[in-house]
């Protein structure tokens, strides 16, 4: 078992080689995980598992990552719920798990560390992300094994579910009733992460990725990629930049950082960076995956929760970041973070 404490560098990739937990021990701002953006993360724990790949969109944060070297652990039925993804990151919230805490205590870290993956897998089915049973849960996780296994054999819908009920039960109606998504889309959502890592990450050529994963036809896979991503999988490549990691980014969130709390405008930040409105716009989008003004007001909901945390009034807080009135500034917290700010300082 391998653990570090450190700052990732911000829009750096950080590909996973063992199965980790990443410990969000403090800082704000947005988390890529295979290519998907997450937020408020202070206090959380992200199980990965090994061949995904971790971004940190902001300089402010601190880690701990934890390596686990005991593979068969992970192939544990109850265990691979925490690794094996779906619509969402595997996760545990600290706050809500006192022995998780413990456990991750520098004191006890060193001495016991194992435990915190039993300890955290009774902390994810009590969350109940799916609202399932055991039984259930195992039944969707089975069928995410197969698909891992089988994404790239060109197989139909039909031959996919008659695999899937050789296993002795119909998963359909189960995985559509508790996570939304049908076994087809299941399928087509890793094969367009499969597709998307070959892009980003190697010098394949099109043609020759379009093939390892099942497309007989390289124009079929750019229509079906460019359908699903926006962009051509040459924009893609060009976009998201994995080798020279321009500084885009940076000088984005820079920018944000210094001027989030006075300006809001969407021209005011592209005059910064001597870009049109549209063409800043489309570029954020293609580069982080998230639109500007969704960054704009991350910035500001997490400036407020961090005054929140530091016993500011909401007052002061709402002409701090320039509110006409607390009320504006309440009801804008709460139609972000989903909490009033006087139920999130409790």
């Amino acid at each position: 078992m391998h653990v570090e404490k450190f700052s990732p560098e911000i829009n750096k990739v950080y590909q996973i080689e063992k199965h980790t937990l990443i410990h969000i021990l403090s800082g704000t701002g947005s988390i890529q995980v295979d290519f998907n953006n997450y937020y408020d993360w202070q206090q959380k724990g992200i199980f990965l598992e090994k061949g995904q790949y971790i971004k940190f969109l902001s300089d402010r944060f601190l880690v701990r990552k934890i390596e686990f070297s005991d593979e068969n652990k992970f192939y544990n039925d109850e265990v691979r719920v925490l690794f094996k993804h779906l619509i969402s990151l595997g996760y545990i919230d600290l706050e809500e798990c006192d022995d998780c805490k413990k456990f991750l205590s520098e004191s006890v870290l060193a001495e016991n560390s194992a435990n915190i993956i039993d300890i955290s897998s009774k902390q994810w089915y009590w969350q109940n992300p799916f609202k399932a049973n055991k039984e259930e849960y195992q039944i969707i996780f089975d069928t995410k094994e197969i698909i891992d296994k089988e994404y790239s054999n060109s197989l139909t819908n039909r031959d996919l579910v008659e695999l899937i009920n050789q296993r002795g039960y119909n998963a359909q109606t189960l995985i559509k009733d508790k996570i939304g998504l049908s076994v087809k889309n299941l399928m087509s959502a890793k094969k367009l992460v499969e597709s998307q890592k070959e892009i980003a990450f190697t010098d394949k050529s099109i043609q020759e990725i379009s093939y390892q994963l099942g497309y007989k036809d390289d124009a079929y896979f750019n229509r079906v990629f460019k359908n699903a991503t926006g962009n051509t999988p040459r924009q893609f490549r060009e976009n998201f930049d994995f080798k020279n990691r321009d500084l885009f980014t940076q000088d984005i969130i820079a920018l944000l950082k210094e001027y989030h709390t006075q300006e809001r405008s969407l021209g005011f930040y592209a005059d910064k960076m001597n870009m049109s409105v549209k063409t800043l716009a489309k570029k954020v989008q293609s580069k982080m995956n998230v639109s500007l003004g969704q960054l704009i007001r991350l910035e500001i909901i997490n400036t407020a929760k961090l005054m929140l945390i530091n016993g500011e009034s909401i007052t002061h807080i709402s002409r701090t970041l320039g509110f006409e009135e607390p009320n504006h500034f309440s009801r804008f917290f709460k139609h972000y973070s989903g909490v009033t700010p006087t139920d999130f300082k409790f």
